[in-house]
């Protein structure tokens, strides 16, 4: 009987000194278990020499199981799973970490789940190992997805997760300028369960998350597959209308009843302020909608492969 084999999937971004003991530990991990493996690296035009550690890991393999891919600029996290995800063969894919805070020894529990019954699976941290400024994105971006793309409340998102062949295959086909790999699986299939495993301190290295890298995700995700905000800007448009009615009703009251009291100046530029700067936000996100439809209609691509480590061996 054929084994089945799974797809490891990594991102990689200024990891040229932890990259290799992720490998290592996925090959010992794999040795102990009933599949075939291959191993995808994308580096997303890392400054450092993650490209060279990359092809030096692929240049020592002989049985082939090590591909690698380098953008010619750094194009995203999101981008980079989309490149790999692209190259899989596996029955199952596995999305993981390049610093090592991911436990590659625990993927047997993602892979017990998808042998189930799942079409997905996120790994669960009991206690997540990031810095504060970290925890706070992830928290920010498990809201985003749970108001705006629908995700269940009970269901934890990381970048360690597993997905079936069908859902890769589905998630491929997407091929805007703007991919958000949870959007993608949550409208691939609402069979999405979690595992719990540990969450290690990161050793070497920083997050490469920055503050404008986490809101160009968080806007990426509520633009690129939800109308909910433009749902949000005409429920707010209209209360503030009604209210305005209101207001007004109430003032023309006011001043037949007592026409002495004087309209409050002040009363009204406050309003003034405050329903123009409403107006400007929703301006703002239509603006933002009608952006990215300009830049897909242009074909901006979501990630250019500058090389391959199969060009090499060519």
């Amino acid at each position: 009987m054929k084994k089945k084999t799974v797809s490891f999937v990594i991102p990689c971004y200024r990891s040229e000194k932890t990259l290799e003991s992720v490998i290592n530990e996925i090959d010992e991990t794999m040795a102990g278990m009933q599949y075939d493996y291959e191993i995808i690296l994308v580096n997303d035009g890392s400054p450092d020499n993650t490209w060279g550690k990359i092809r030096e890991i692929a240049g020592k393999r002989t049985d082939g199981r090590v591909f690698g891919i380098t953008f010619a600029k750094n194009f995203g996290q999101h981008a980079a799973l989309m490149a790999g995800l692209k190259q899989t063969k596996g029955d199952f894919v596995i999305c993981l970490d390049d610093d090592g805070q991911t436990p590659a020894n625990e993927v047997g529990k993602l892979l017990a789940a998808l042998e189930g019954d799942s079409d997905a699976v996120y790994a669960r941290y009991g206690h997540k190992q990031h810095n504060l400024f970290r925890n706070f994105g992830t928290a920010m971006n498990e809201w985003m997805a749970s108001v705006m793309l629908g995700k269940p409340k009970d269901l934890f998102v990381s970048s360690y997760f597993g997905v079936r062949r069908f859902v890769v295959d589905e998630m491929v086909k997407y091929d805007s300028s703007y991919p958000y790999v949870i959007g993608l699986v949550l409208r691939s299939t609402k069979n999405i369960v979690n595992v719990d495993v540990n969450h290690r301190k990161r050793e070497v290295g920083t997050s490469g998350y920055t503050f404008a890298k986490l809101l160009g995700l968080w806007i990426n995700g509520f633009t690129a597959f939800s109308i909910k905000p433009l749902r949000i800007a005409t429920l707010s448009g209209s209360i503030f209308a009604f209210l305005g009615f209101l207001y007004g009703i109430y003032t023309i009251i006011k001043k037949f009843v007592n026409p002495n009291v004087p309209v409050g100046f002040s009363a009204m530029m406050s309003a003034i302020i405050f329903i123009g700067g409403m107006v400007m936000l929703m301006l703002g996100m239509i603006g933002e909608y009608l952006g990215r439809v300009y830049i897909s209609q242009n074909k901006n691509p979501q990630y250019v492969i500058r090389e391959t480590t199969e060009c090499e061996e060519e």
